[in-house]
């Protein structure tokens, strides 16, 4: 079975690139971050219920459902869960790729009671590349830049070491820069301009078989966007982080801003895990890349939902606010 991803990373490459061919990702590997949580909060009625959480069968079922819906290109997922899946033959006939997150630094730490997401981001690497490629060849490495001399060193030390271990091992990966969780003294701007630096310093040098498949950033602004993405439109395929779950609207205008400004790639956890039917938000997601507006995409996702009777988390009219600030530059 052809993988879609490959395609789709091909057509980029030879400038054939068209709305159809934008990659999305399921981003199902919040186990390597947190513990019970991270599946999320099940749903009593069609409403959360934050006093229990869904266990790890109903986290493999979401994966399953996605991977077999076809509206994704990529499903990513700790190296246990990946284990089971491909055990289970799900991707074997399937036009989805497997991935598996390769690092798990501080600041993905969303442990109850924990306090590591006040601290500078340390880094650290449980998955092995060697059992990893049994079942999977497509990996995550995540980098933080903190505007810290010691921790960037650090991160970039522990990134040098893994592509080191990924050449060896013929391992594809693509490469997730966050933003800083401490204070940096920059605002949005600037802080776009920060992390477009150290990234392309970062990957200035590595040769063509050193580097990423695609970044996965978060999304810092119209200019930042457009400034990376046009760099070096060939050879460097951006693409965006979803970050919290936010309003539907919050959704569906990342993707529509990320991809006028360049993007080719989302890589969304949160804003599909969390949402009242995943399967219906992705479409809904490729409808707004392929020129649907995110106030349309509301509407029309609020409507699908009611067809279907579930009720929705938010009125149709809070859902129709942005509310992530950078959204509004």
């Amino acid at each position: 079975m052809i993988k879609s991803l490959d395609s789709k990373i091909q057509k980029i490459r030879n400038q054939k690139f068209k709305p159809k061919d934008f990659i999305i990702a399921d981003a199902k590997d919040a186990d390597m971050g947190g513990g019970i949580p991270a599946p999320g909060p099940k749903r009593n009625e069609n409403n959360f219920n934050l006093m229990h959480y869904k266990n790890l069968n109903d986290y493999l079922e979401s994966m399953r459902f996605m991977t077999k819906s076809k509206l994704i290109d990529i499903m990513l997922m700790s190296a246990s869960n990946a284990e089971t899946l491909t055990k289970q033959g799900l991707f074997r006939n399937s036009s989805v790729t497997p991935a598996v997150r390769m690092n798990d630094t501080s600041d993905i730490w969303g442990i109850r009671h924990g306090n590591y997401k006040k601290e500078f981001a340390t880094p650290f690497r449980s998955a092995n590349i060697k059992n990893v490629k049994k079942i999977a060849n497509l990996g995550l490495f995540s980098i933080t830049f903190s505007k810290n001399l010691k921790f960037d060193l650090d991160m970039l030390n522990a990134y040098r070491e893994f592509r080191e271990d990924a050449f060896e091992n013929k391992f594809n990966y693509f490469l997730e820069v966050f933003n800083p969780q401490t204070k940096t003294g920059l605002n949005q701007i600037q802080l776009g301009e920060y992390i477009n630096d150290c990234i392309l310093k970062t990957l200035a040098g590595q040769l063509s078989n050193e580097r990423p498949l695609f970044l996965k950033i978060a999304y810092n602004g119209p200019k930042a966007m457009e400034e990376l993405s046009s760099y070096d439109p060939n050879n460097l395929i951006v693409g965006i982080l979803g970050g919290g779950k936010g309003t539907t609207r919050d959704c569906f205008e990342l993707i529509s801003k990320a991809c006028k400004y360049g993007a080719k790639v989302a890589l969304f956890g949160r804003k599909i895990n969390l949402a009242e039917d995943q399967g219906l938000i992705v479409r809904t997601m490729r409808m707004v890349v392929e020129g649907m507006s995110s106030l349309e995409g509301v509407k029309f996702y609020h409507d699908q939902l009611k067809r279907k009777k579930i009720k929705p988390d938010a009125s149709i009219e809070k859902d129709k606010q942005i509310t992530e600030s950078v959204l509004k530059l």
